[in-house]
Order: C-alpha cells, then structure tokens, then sequence
C-alpha cells in the first residue's frame, strides 16, 4: 500500500463484522477483530476483571547500544520500565547520563570522521536500509508485542499498522539514499560553480513515548539515508522497541558506531545531547515546554541546528453541509486514536450550530461503544495511558472541564481497577477559554464547540499558539479550498484525517514546532551545502 492511511485502516477494521481466529496468526497478514457496535457495559466489567495476558515476547536488550556493543551505564544505575496495563515492572534498563551520552557521541564521532558508513557509496548505504526494512517484516510480530507491552497501545494497532509503516520509511530514504546530489550552477564570470549536499556529522535524535517505532523511523531513517552517523535517547517511558530494532540495524549490515541508543531522562541524558560540543544537529519530538529547551540547549553550545516536532491543539471543523453519520466517525477517530496521545489529535472539535446536538449524540455513541481493555486482546480499540503521571494529569483536566460548566456527556472517570485506563470521555457545550479547549491534554477526552459561520470558526481555529493539524469535513469544494489556505497549520486534512505517508511532509506553524520531517522535505534536515567556485581559463561555454 502506497499510502498508508491510518484513519481508512482502523475504521474499516473496527466497524467490520469479521473476527480473526487468534491473537497472533501466522504471518502479518491478517484482519482486525471485534466490533465497537457489539461492546456493552457488561462486556467493559468482564473485560476489567480478567487478568493480563502474558505478553508473547521477551526482553533481550535493556542495557545502552555503544559503538557496536550493548554495555551498562557508566554509572551502573538502572530504572524501571514499566507495563502500563498494571503498573508492574517489565524490566529494569540502564540508565544513561552524561558520561554515557559522551562515549555514544564519541562513537558516532569516530564512525563519521573515521569510519565506513560516509564513504560508502551511496547504493551501499541504501542496500543497508533494504535489508533492515526486511528484517523488521520479518521480526513484526515480535517487535509489535514489544511496543504494545512497553506503550499499552493495541497490539493490532503496533503489528498492523505501525511496525509496516517502519519498514515503509527505511524503504523510502533507502531509496532516496542514491539521489541526493548537488547542482551546477551558472554564475556571472568564468568561474565553474557547483553545490554539493554533504551529510551533516552527528545528529542527536530524541524521541518520544507514544509513538516509539515511527518516531525512531522518522528519524533515523533520513539521517542514515545522508551518510550521518546518530545518538539516539529514547523516551525512558518506551525504551525497549528502539532497543530491540536496533539490533536488526546491524545485523543489516550497519558499521559499528552508527547508531548509537541510550536510554535516560530528559534532564540528564536529554540535555547532555542536546548541549554536546561534538553533536551537529538534534532532532526533537514533544511537549512544547521541552522544545524550548532544547533550543536553548542547542543555541548556548555549538549553535547546532534544531528539528523540532511539538504540541498540538488541532481544530476538527464540521460544516453545515457535512454527512452528520460519517462526521461523527471521523471525528472520534481524530481523537481518540493511540489512547489520544497524538501530538495531532483533533482536541478541539468545532461543529456547526445547525447539525450540532445531533452530532454530540453520535459522538456519544461512539465513545460509549469504544473498546476499552487489555491491549494485547482482540478487537480492543482503546488500552491504558502511557504512566500514572498522565493518567492522573487527564483525570485533573476532566475535573477541569465538569468545573469550568462544559457538559460531561460520557465518560469522566478511570476505567477498571488495575492500570491507566481511562473511559473515552466527551465533553459538549465547550467554551474556547476553557483549558480542555485550549490546553493539549493528551488523553481520550473529546471536547465539541458550536460555531455559526466560517469566518468565526476560522477566527477561533488559529486563535491558539499551536498550529500542527486541522481537519475540515465538508462537501463544497469552494469552503475546502478556504479552509486549506486560511487554517495557520503545517497539515490540512480534508474529508480525512490523520493520513500519513513516507513522501508528506509533516511540522507545524507557530509553537508546533521548526522544520519538517518525512518526504524530501526530511532529507535537508540532515544535510549541509556546500558552493564550490573555481576560475575557469578560456572556457568554451558559459
């Protein structure tokens, strides 16, 4: 599939009748389970009581990935990761600081300066990334489990969705590795001008917990594609995946020192990255507040150049033409896909007065018959929040929303006794200066404000500092191509929503963030240009 169409796959596959005869078929290929129609209370009491299922995986990787070779922190310490259906530790993982971050920046300095991996023909290169996209199909079930365990997402979310994406970006850059090239450039004087693209050094890539295996392929894929060398922090909530996929990188083929991982916090190993002498870019994806870090981090060192993906409070406009039934569908999914923890959720759901209570009745339906449980459970939609942390941060959010009058519709409350389930919450009669419609809550909670025309509405989308997404549902072309144009956002999604794809683009305007990652677009992240002048001496053209 060219496109990999997030919203077209999960909607098919949750409203299908059909059920796959096991968790975990042969193969990748097989179809989605349940159906949110048949999910009743009942059903979200059994499935709250039953125990977790063992996950079908092991971990093999918890230490830091050096140069090569797994080795512990330098400081010996630990910490746990944690399997957020439960609480319970899955394993406990070095965890890295300073000194580590300076003996990965090393190797990766040493592999670029010294090593293989930047002379290597570019084909070379791209032969690598081949063989890597095929090792994670070939391994997808096992890296899916991994992510599910570690993240608390459906495990058919991770095996059928996400780990393919991977293997779509690293084919992707694998491609574009060879065609990367400079240009001949005529000039005003006898003088032979050319530019060459070279690979930028050392890139600091940090990424983080809810999205682990792309934001790792959005990354790194780009940068090896150039002829970069990286240091990698993981997300210390989500350490494994990256771990785990790592490992194929080399058995692919990748010289040692090229990709370097280490797990840790932000305060520590984050900012020993992001401030490092020896490092020549960083790429961040977050929360807005840890940007500004960054890029302050980054300015006070080396003035190293920053990527920067951030927050979201992303405007989903239903207008009056739209089809109510299909409206209300696309709309949860915008939402309340990954738990809603997407920097790109459409958080702020703006609906015409003239269809709106009988969009908020739909709407409640579907959050009332979202399935919630053991992601690892077939036909489950919705698993835990990613810690306690989060959990308890959207439960003050929800409380904020009762408080502040908005009307609480469904939802509102944790869901089981074990874990950071939380019931898929909507929220109507939602004003704009209510911080559940200005503040990225990160969690299922669906806030639904009414507006009367499209210049209010317009008005009111742009009235925040973020400007990621926007989704508009409307059947009149004419308002289509208002919307795309007038809406301060790096993606408009029309009549769709979250439709990703290794050749679009993807940043935001505003405090959403600087640069933009996938596409051709994500390649100049990761490389310099260089002009070239020399005297030409009776040349025979200009």
């Amino acid at each position: 599939m060219a496109a990999r169409r997030i919203s077209v796959l999960l909607s098919r596959s949750f409203t299908s009748a059909s059920a796959s005869p096991s968790l975990f078929p042969r193969g990748r290929n097989y179809s989605f389970a349940g159906t949110a129609s048949r999910y009743s209370t009942a059903g979200a009491a059994a499935a709250a009581a039953e125990e977790p299922i063992t996950p079908p995986v092991k971990v093999n990787y918890n230490r830091l990935l050096i140069d090569g070779e797994f080795v512990d922190a330098a400081s010996g310490k630990t910490f746990p990761t944690l399997d957020p259906r439960t609480g319970d530790v899955i394993a406990h993982v070095a965890e890295g600081d300073a000194e580590d971050v300076n003996r990965a920046v090393s190797a990766a300095r040493k592999a670029f300066d010294e090593g293989p991996w930047p002379k290597m023909t570019a084909y070379e290169r791209s032969k690598i990334l081949f063989r890597f996209a095929d090792l994670v199909e070939k391994h997808n079930d096992e890296i899916a489990a991994l992510e599910t365990w570690d993240n608390g997402k459906p495990f058919e979310q991770a095996a059928k969705i996400e780990v393919p994406m991977m293997a779509r970006f690293f084919r992707y850059y694998a491609g574009w590795a060879d065609k990367i090239h400079g240009l001949t450039v005529p000039s005003d004087g006898q003088y032979h001008v050319q530019t060459l693209h070279e690979p930028i050094g050392v890139a600091g890539q940090i990424i983080p917990w809810n999205f682990p295996l792309l934001m790792f392929s959005w990354k790194v894929a780009p940068a090896l594609a150039c002829g970069n060398t990286v240091v990698l922090k993981t997300a210390e909530q989500t350490p494994l995946s990256a771990l785990y996929v790592s490992t194929l990188l080399y058995e692919a083929g990748l010289p040692p020192g090229v990709l370097n991982v280490v797990s840790g916090f932000g305060p520590t190993a984050g900012a020993a990255l992001a401030s490092h002498m020896q490092v020549d870019k960083v790429a961040f994806t977050g929360s807005t507040s840890t940007g500004k870090i960054i890029l302050e981090l980054a300015a006070k060192s080396n003035l190293k150049t920053v990527t920067l993906e951030l927050g979201g409070k992303s405007p989903f406009i239903v207008c009056e033409d739209a089809d109510v039934d299909k409206a209300a569908e696309l709309a949860h999914f915008a939402l309340f896909f990954n738990q809603g923890q997407c920097c790109c959720a459409g958080s702020r759901t703006y609906v015409h007065e003239s269809i709106y209570d009988e969009f908020v009745e739909k709407a409640k339906a579907y959050a009332t018959k979202r399935a919630v449980g053991d992601p690892f459970k077939e036909g489950i939609q919705q698993g835990p929040q990613i810690d306690s942390a989060q959990f308890n941060k959207i439960l003050r959010y929800i409380r904020s929303g009762v408080d502040s009058g908005a009307k609480l519709e469904t939802g509102g409350e944790r869901y089981g006794a074990k874990g950071y389930y939380i019931k898929p919450t909507v929220f109507s009669n939602v004003e704009d200066d209510m911080l559940i419609a200005k503040d990225e809550i990160f969690g299922p909670v669906q806030s639904i404000l009414k507006y009367k025309t499209l210049d209010e509405v317009i008005r009111r989308a742009n009235s925040t500092n973020f400007g990621l997404a926007a989704g508009v549902f409307t059947q009149n072309i004419e308002t289509a191509n208002r919307m795309m144009r007038a809406l301060r956002t790096g993606t408009v999604w029309i009549n769709c929503y979250d439709t990703f794809d290794a050749a679009i683009p993807f940043g935001g305007y505003k405090m959403s963030g600087q640069g933009r990652e996938k596409g051709i677009y994500g390649l100049s992240n990761y490389l310099q240009v260089k002009a070239v002048v020399s005297p030409l001496k009776n040349p025979a053209w200009l």
